[in-house]
């Protein structure tokens, strides 16, 4: 004889996981969102873009010296 299945309480087992799921991604996305690593990657590549434009546009001639 096959094995009874029990719909209600795979639902209620279902929606169960599912509500713990979803109260624990704020806390766990907050973490990983907001680790000092980003704002340090950040940060770095900022000053990276800083620096490269800085350097470009001093290697650049300006429209008046080509004549």
């Amino acid at each position: 004889m096959p094995h009874r299945t029990r719909p209600l309480t795979g639902l209620l087992l279902f929606t169960g996981i599912n509500a713990v799921l979803v109260q624990t991604i704020t806390p766990v996305y907050d973490f990983v969102c907001f680790l000092p690593y980003w704002e340090r990657r950040r940060e770095r590549i900022r000053k990276e873009r800083e620096s490269l434009n800085s350097n470009t546009s001093a290697h650049e001639p300006t429209q008046a010296s080509l004549g």
